[in-house]
């Protein structure tokens, strides 16, 4: 029986978000206001030097008639358009007030077409970091909400949001995936220690001088974050900031002796919150987890920690026959034990029947609103029994709105510790 510590690196795959309904063109034109004696939505916007402001002006003028139709009651837009229209005019770009970054932010929520867990988008607590871009306060400001989002077990939907890039003037970039994930050591033999999908963030944490945790399959990596123009730096996670449970099972007494555990914050952080065509590359934001995600993915999958041959091999299945469900049998009793430690840790976890229903409630809530959801189908249908959920049942709309969460490929690159830097942004490895 192969160590399930030790696996093949994995091939890097995405998660993703998308989001809510664009504004009709006649109704955003209808929404602009006038300039230079013609309507703005069909002249030339003057440029900012080396900066089309067109595609930006028309980003940002429907996100703000959007909220005010919405959040403010259907109030007139144009006195706000007039004041972004001319912040564009002289910077290149705008600054959201409080109210539309924390409505930006909740309805990219609310637009995630691969998240099932939408129904509490309303509830997100939006943590205002914007005028922090250095590297070091970004890492503390991390440090703060992951303990905000703990909250003693009982996990807060949060999200901090730091600088957003400006014409010429990048923001900075967390490196990790999600602020709290586990190293994968590489051996000679290819073969991982601890997670295989971090493996290549792993190798670059180490180029860059941390030393590593003592090898454990759940050593947490430390934050990488980058400052333009600078090489990124790595800052420790204190162990009291990671909120983490140990995995047992109700009736097995032999589970706990696997080792096994799994943080309590699923905080992703290298994900653009997308608003008005503003661009925010760090705003970790978190829910809570859904048990399959662990038990069916993180612990399941054969290019993470592969652990249903383990557990097979430990309930006695007959793993050289496939028909006999022996791998079904042991990820039922993987996701037990996940939901069972959550429950008795007093963390929150939530169940994919119960959090299927929820999102079917979602839709008609949303659908009452007037307001269409958007869904991919692969998602949404949970890892684990899925024909017996109510969510399997159903086909959804596809289509991607904004505000969003969005993956772009070079923060993919950067999970995968495949990003770019060079001697001239002061790394003394390169």
């Amino acid at each position: 029986m192969r160590n399930f510590l030790r696996r093949d690196q994995a091939t890097l795959t995405g998660l993703g978000h998308a989001p809510e309904g664009t504004i009709p063109s006649t109704l955003l034109l209808d929404a602009l206001p006038q300039h230079d004696g013609r309507s703005a939505g069909a002249e030339k916007v003057r440029d900012h030097p080396g900066h089309d402001q067109r595609p930006l002006w028309r980003q940002a003028a429907e996100f703000i008639a959007h909220h005010h139709r919405e959040d403010l009651a259907g109030a007139d837009p144009a006195r706000r358009l007039a004041q972004v229209r001319a912040e564009l005019d002289s910077t290149g770009t705008y600054r959201h007030t409080d109210a539309e970054l924390a409505f930006g932010a909740r309805v990219a929520w609310r637009n995630a077409n691969r998240c099932i867990g939408r129904l509490y988008w309303r509830s997100l607590r939006i943590r205002d970091r914007r005028h922090l871009s250095g590297a070091e306060d970004i890492a503390a400001e991390c440090v703060t909400h992951l303990r905000e989002a703990a909250n003693g077990g009982r996990i807060r939907p949060l999200i901090t949001v730091f600088a957003p890039d400006r014409p010429g003037r990048p923001a900075p970039r967390i490196w990790n995936e999600q602020l709290i994930r586990y190293a994968g050591y590489t051996a000679e033999d290819g073969t991982v220690t601890g997670d295989p999908r971090n493996a290549g963030l792993t190798a670059l944490a180490h180029s860059l001088g941390w030393p590593g945790g003592p090898g454990t399959p759940f050593d947490v990596l430390p934050l990488v974050i980058q400052e333009p123009g600078s090489c990124p730096h790595w800052y420790p996670l204190p162990p009291e900031a990671v909120l983490e449970v140990p995995i047992e099972h109700p009736e097995f007494g032999w589970f706990h002796l696997l080792g096994l555990r799994w943080h309590a914050v699923p905080a992703l952080a290298n994900m653009c919150l997308e608003i008005g065509g503003i661009c925010y590359p760090s705003a970790p934001f978190n829910g809570w987890y859904m048990g399959t995600e662990i038990g069916a993915r993180n612990f399941a999958d054969t290019d993470r920690y592969d652990l249903l041959p383990v557990i097979g091999a430990r309930l006695g299945l007959d793993l050289r026959d496939e028909r006999s469900l022996w791998r079904d049998r042991a990820l039922v009793e993987l996701n037990r034990a996940v939901l069972h430690s959550f429950d008795r840790a007093g963390v929150t976890v939530t169940d994919h029947h119960t959090e299927s229903r929820r999102f079917l409630a979602h839709i008609g809530r949303e659908e009452r609103s007037g307001r269409p959801v958007g869904a991919d189908w692969s998602w949404i249908v949970p890892p684990i029994s899925g024909s017996a959920t109510p969510v399997f049942h159903r086909t959804y709309d596809t289509t991607e709105h904004h505000p969003a969460y969005v993956h772009h490929s070079d923060a993919r690159a950067r999970a995968a510790g495949l990003g770019t830097f060079s001697a001239s942004d002061g790394c003394p490895m390169v």
